[in-house]
């Protein structure tokens, strides 16, 4: 990545994690520890995040230096 940020939503009663660039998401899976919070695939913008695990991958997507959005709070 070229140092530009991209938006991420994450939804909280239907854990997903939403993203303007599917490159992103190949980021998310290609670590090891975000990629453990991941349950599945919906589309190549939409990841499903396992039950209870949203805020550990807020946690690592911000790690990652990227700035979520927490949707449902």
């Amino acid at each position: 990545m070229n140092g530009q940020r991209f938006v991420v939503k994450v939804h909280r009663r239907v854990p997903l994690v939403v993203a303007e660039d599917p490159l992103l998401l190949q980021e998310i899976l290609a670590r090891k520890k975000a990629a453990t919070d991941i349950a599945g695939r919906l589309n190549e913008r939409v990841l499903v995040i396992r039950q209870g695990r949203a805020e550990g991958l807020v946690d690592e997507l911000r790690q990652m230096g990227h700035t979520p959005r927490v949707q449902g709070r």
